[in-house]
């Protein structure tokens, strides 16, 4: 039953979906498997279609909120572009793309902008350096069109954690800037097929990155020993801070909302995932006793 986890996973965040949107996140070859799927699903009584949106636990408001924040995330991606334009052009940055809701054609006066950062390799944490400096000094330290809180090098493209909320994020992730290093980065995580075997990035429109002569000059002074042992530095720095600063989150949940490696950093201390997995577990367990309809439990 691939649509009723489909709609299950989006009702987390009150977003109701497409008969083709639903079929995109699922393994049927067929969109007729979809079809049949959500016909049984609507004749149960477990979803009700609205103006042609499929909506869990009768959740009708949904539909307003999601075609509001489908419009206000247009005007948000234009600027979103124009961001990611701009981080380009910062030293050791490879690629950016856009994630989080936006990514998910979402946006209203709670989110943010995030981006997705891919960096040349043992420079990840001087270009990460970088940009939250920038952020700093000058836009106050506000995230609302600048959060960049996940880095990845070019050495490890493939993303670890493995499960139905990372493989969402990929799917969903908007490549902005660097075409060459965006088609590897897909090419090593095509395990997401796995989850949505009809998934395939779209990279015509992305154009690879062209740096400023001051950037290259940045990169061309710390492209050697000692730009190596301050990109470490910056990571030791950082590091110890947030082990100080989260230090109640358990060692096994730092190490994936905080992961700090010479090849990875994410900045995610609410650990977003675990909740997201956690509470789709929670929303087919319901199903189960409601409906005797048994899913397949997820894991992070």
């Amino acid at each position: 039953m691939q649509s009723l986890k489909t709609i299950l996973y989006f009702s987390i965040f009150r977003y109701p979906l497409t008969i083709e949107e639903i079929h995109s996140y699922t393994k049927h070859n067929d969109l007729s498997e979809t079809k049949d799927e959500l016909n049984y699903l609507l004749q149960e009584k477990i979803i009700t279609d609205i103006d042609g949106f499929f909506v869990y636990a009768n959740d009708l408001h949904s539909v307003t909120k999601r075609i509001k924040g489908n419009l206000e995330a247009k005007k948000a991606l234009v600027i979103a572009k124009e961001r990611a334009m701009f981080i380009s052009k910062f030293p050791y940055v490879k690629a950016v793309g856009v994630s989080g809701s936006l990514s998910k054609g979402y946006y209203d006066n709670e989110s943010d902008i995030d981006f997705f950062v891919i960096t040349k390799h043992s420079k990840l944490w001087l270009c990460r350096t970088f940009l939250m400096l920038y952020k700093k000094i000058f836009l106050l330290n506000s995230r609302k069109y600048f959060c960049v809180n996940y880095f990845v090098s070019e050495k490890q493209l493939e993303i670890e954690e493995k499960n139905r909320f990372t493989a969402t994020e990929l799917k969903t992730l908007i490549p902005l800037q660097g075409k060459e290093i965006f088609e590897e980065f897909f090419n090593q995580n095509n395990w997401i097929s796995t989850y949505f075997s009809n998934f395939q990035p779209t990279l015509e429109n992305i154009q690879n990155i062209k740096k400023p002569v001051f950037t290259k000059t940045i990169e061309l002074t710390f492209s050697n020993k000692f730009g190596t042992s301050i990109d470490f530095i910056f990571k030791s720095i950082t590091l110890k801070k947030w082990n100080s600063k989260f230090h109640y989150l358990s060692k096994e949940d730092f190490n994936i909302a905080l992961k700090s490696t010479n090849n990875i950093s994410k900045h995610h201390p609410s650990n977003f995932q675990k909740k997201v997995i956690m509470a789709l577990n929670e929303k087919t367990e319901e199903v189960q006793r409601k409906f005797k309809i048994e899913l397949t439990k997820e894991y992070v």
